[in-house]
């Protein structure tokens, strides 16, 4: 039981990959560059070969470059954390061992390259058993220090995949948000549709009752032709707002008048899919319907730097205490999710009628 709970523990901290490895190598070789460096200084005025007192330390460290991955091993084998009896003395015997390890090595090098000449001793027992003792205390701190950074590398790479993790399931979320936003949408538009087409059918207005559903076919395609790709060209969005005004010209022949003024270079600009039918429908609905008299609903583009602009005008006033419907309040949610503070959203006052003034990034769409 003790052992399968280690093996978890173990699995829960990532393998060293090549490109660690690699980076271990790298810091090896520069601190056994370092330590070559100084040694050379102390002895530059004696005679020895740079060259090979220089190939002589890398081959000592890099011992220690080749031993780096199985003490990271015996780090995840046997955590200090939390605190075991057991992890302490499997890492005080590896300390110990790896250390006379490295000392056999370091000891066989300089006998075998001698790489001070006479300076260096020609009887490896001899040397073993008094660099033994000199540098076994200081192989155990290399030792713990390897450990230390091994932990520490490991706690980094935990550190960027929860990250990662929460960045794609902010990401997620964020999906989900729009999509419930585009579901709550399409029953909203549909039951106010189906309830025009119904005052048509009552009124013996079959042909354009007919013509209405045909409009109301096109939008639903579209809506489901895009679910899930928030954003789109503003060409396509402009040829579904035509289609969604000309179902409302049938229900009001004699009293809606559209302007649409979007210059050629702006179409492909991108925008978010059925981003406009709202700020129509809630033109229709509070500037043209509730009036006997003639309206107008006019959309205007046009690009301010990196902004594109969109304004959609109608001939209609803002209530005296004006009540946010679902299509303004869904439209307002999504440009949060979608762009967060670089959008902006207000209606106004302005002309004898009211705007409705979106700004938003200037992207082209993707082909």
């Amino acid at each position: 039981m003790r052992r399968a709970e280690g093996d978890r523990r173990a699995a829960r901290v990532p393998a060293w990959t090549g490109s660690t490895v690699r980076v271990a190598f790298g810091l090896w070789t520069a601190f056994a560059l370092l330590f070559a460096m100084v040694i050379y200084w102390e002895v530059r005025t004696h005679g020895h070969s740079p060259a090979r007192i220089f190939l002589f330390v890398l081959l000592v460290w890099w011992a220690w470059a080749a031993a780096t991955p199985l003490v990271a091993w015996l780090g995840r084998r046997a955590p200090l954390t939390p605190f075991s009896i057991r992890a302490v003395l499997v890492h005080a015997c590896a300390a110990v061992v790896l250390g006379a390890l490295h000392d056999v090595w370091w000891t066989g090098l300089a006998v075998w390259m001698r790489p001070f000449d006479a300076m260096g001793s020609s009887s490896f027992w001899s040397a073993f058993v008094k660099d033994f003792v000199e540098r076994e205390l200081s192989e155990v701190v290399v030792y713990v220090a390897v450990l230390g950074a091994t932990y520490a590398a490991d706690a980094q790479r935990r550190l960027r995949e929860r990250e990662v993790a929460a960045l794609q399931l902010e990401r997620s979320l964020v999906h989900a948000s729009l999509h419930a936003l585009e579901l709550q949408m399409q029953p909203h538009f549909l039951f106010n549709t189906l309830h025009a087409i119904g005052g048509l059918v009552r009124k013996a207005r079959n042909a354009e009752a007919v013509e209405m559903i045909a409009g109301l076919s096109d939008l639903l395609r579209y809506s489901l032709e895009h679910a899930g790709k928030h954003l789109v060209p503003l060409e396509r969005e402009l040829e579904i707002l035509a289609r969604y005004l000309d179902i409302q010209r049938i229900r009001f022949p004699d009293r809606l008048r559209v302007t649409i003024d979007v210059p050629g270079e702006l179409r492909r600009a991108s925008v978010p899919a059925l981003i406009l039918q709202p700020l129509a429908e809630n033109a229709v609905r509070h500037g043209i319907e509730p009036s006997a008299a003639s309206g107008v609903v006019e959309l205007t583009a046009r690009r301010e730097g990196d902004r594109l602009c969109l304004e959609l005008f109608n001939s209609g006033g803002l209530p005296l205490a004006p009540q946010p419907g679902i299509g303004l309040e869904n439209t307002r949610a999504r440009l949060a999710q979608l762009f967060g503070d670089r959008h902006s959203f207000e209606l106004t006052s302005q002309r004898g009628g009211v705007v409705a003034r979106l700004t938003l990034p200037f992207e082209e769409a993707g082909q």
